[in-house]
């Protein structure tokens, strides 16, 4: 049997980390198996879906290279699909019409919380025989005996008894059919035959289950994955890096280095830390599904994200860099140009943005770069500009500006003549060259500015 898997989320708002997590754990099961992740967007909440919402999660997951196949379904344009099946329910006798107002179930409710009792409705239409009518619902007749079992993939066997569940509303009174009942529609008719998702939705597992059964359908396989937590281990929020996948984008982010963290948020495989994606698909089934909550960590994300910069090629990251420049007005952007600076950043960068911020002094003009004035003040003193000015025809006389050693040579050359230590230049000549006292390799650097730019640098710092 070939296997199914899907996401299927609520367009009320952004993808944020756990929705993520959960989308990249169905796809790499079903990926794992060699088999198919289809994409289900709950929208019956039509006040609050929007197709910004729907757009941006779409987006987040292409992102993320989480893409389902085929089309998306919407529950918001199968009502009549899930009332027909409502109404085979009816005919079954496995459900039936119920009048009572809201304020009346829950009056129902307090009694049998004053009585000690499960708070849940009591049944007085059950077997009324009602048909259809103003205000009226439709319920599900729950067995009243037995016990409803699962082997929960993450949790391990759980079981719940029926005595214990509601006669769960399937219909309101405004004709829409309730979430139990359209995920059941839904996951059979889209052929799903494995259900990961959040362990917030245990507890409709168990209703969910004898839907399927009521139908006589096939029950999937469920597994229910704990909640993120934050370092201090409440729920995860904002201020503990809870952000829309997006954003992480925005912060420099690259999207295998979420992937792997989000993999490894609720999810080992032995101490291995770094995982490519194609050793998450073939390690997914052998690895373990934690069943305790994980508590996220902004510092191994960051710690990753360095890994894969680092990792990445030149040209991809020479792509992707201008996004993260802010006002690129008289920057050079020439590809192979960008492409020259990467590897002096990538030993450097965490993030995107820390590389398009290291990278901005390579990409201005002589007479645009921005001088720190603390920098110029400190480094810039006398004998330090007599020092650069006596360099300054070296590097006139060097020819060879793709070799960094070469020119490292010479200036060695220069201060062993004069018996003094390389810091005695290096400061100067790095706020001559790139306006600020923290930079790549001097030399590494001059090689990348160019002869004609380096040589323009020194000269205007000298005119300061």
């Amino acid at each position: 049997m070939t296997t199914v898997t899907r996401f299927a989320p609520s367009p009320t708002g952004y993808l944020h980390i756990g929705g993520a997590r959960t989308a990249l754990f169905s796809w790499l099961l079903a990926k794992s198996q060699g088999g198919t992740f289809l994409l289900r967007v709950e929208d019956t909440d039509r006040e609050r879906s929007t197709q910004e919402a729907t757009d941006a999660i779409i987006e987040a997951m292409a992102w993320l290279d989480l893409a389902a196949e085929g089309t998306a379904v919407f529950q918001s344009e199968r009502f009549d699909l899930y009332n027909s099946y409502i109404d085979q329910l009816l005919a079954a006798g496995r459900a039936y019409w119920c009048s009572c107002t809201p304020e009346e179930v829950e009056a129902m409710r307090e009694k049998a919380r004053a009585e000690g009792k499960k708070p849940k409705y009591d049944g007085r239409c059950r077997e009324l025989g009602l048909g259809p009518g103003a205000g009226r619902v439709v319920r599900f007749k729950t067995p009243q005996d037995g016990v409803t079992a699962f082997v929960d993939k993450v949790k391990g066997p759980t079981a719940v008894q029926n005595s214990e569940l509601d006669d769960m509303i399937l219909r309101r009174s405004d004709g829409a059919p309730t979430y139990n009942l359209a995920v059941v529609v839904d996951d059979h008719d889209m052929g799903v035959t494995h259900v990961l998702r959040g362990d917030d939705h245990v507890a409709n597992t168990p209703r969910q289950i004898l839907l399927y059964q009521a139908f006589g359908w096939d029950v999937p396989s469920f597994g229910h994955v704990p909640m993120i937590l934050g370092p201090d281990k409440a729920k995860l929020s904002k201020r503990h890096g809870a952000l829309s996948v997006m954003e992480y984008k925005k912060l420099g982010y690259l999207p295998e280095a979420l992937v792997n963290y989000l993999a490894r948020l609720g999810w080992a495989c032995g101490d291995q830390e770094i995982f490519s994606r194609e050793e998450l698909v073939k390690l997914f089934p052998a690895g373990n599904l934690g069943n305790s909550p994980s508590v996220f960590d902004m510092k191994k994300l960051e710690w990753l994200n360095a890994h894969y910069i680092k990792e990445s090629a030149p040209e991809r990251l020479a792509a992707l860099l201008p996004e993260f420049l802010g006002d690129t007005d008289g920057l050079n952007l020439d590809p192979a140009y960008l492409a020259s600076i990467i590897p002096l950043l990538q030993p450097r960068a965490k993030t995107l943005v820390e590389m398009a911020d290291m990278a901005r002094f390579f990409l201005l003009p002589t007479d645009k770069l921005v001088y720190d004035e603390k920098a110029v003040a400190d480094q810039l003193k006398p004998e330090a500009r007599a020092l650069l000015a006596e360099l300054l025809p070296i590097y006139e006389e060097a020819s060879d500006y793709t070799d960094h050693k070469a020119l490292e040579t010479a200036t060695q050359a220069f201060l062993d003549a004069r018996e003094l230590k390389f810091k005695a230049v290096a400061q100067p000549l790095r706020v001559a060259l790139t306006g600020k006292t923290a930079s790549p390799g001097l030399f590494e650097t001059m090689c990348v500015l160019g002869k004609a730019e380096s040589l323009a640098r020194i000269k205007r710092a000298l005119s300061l």
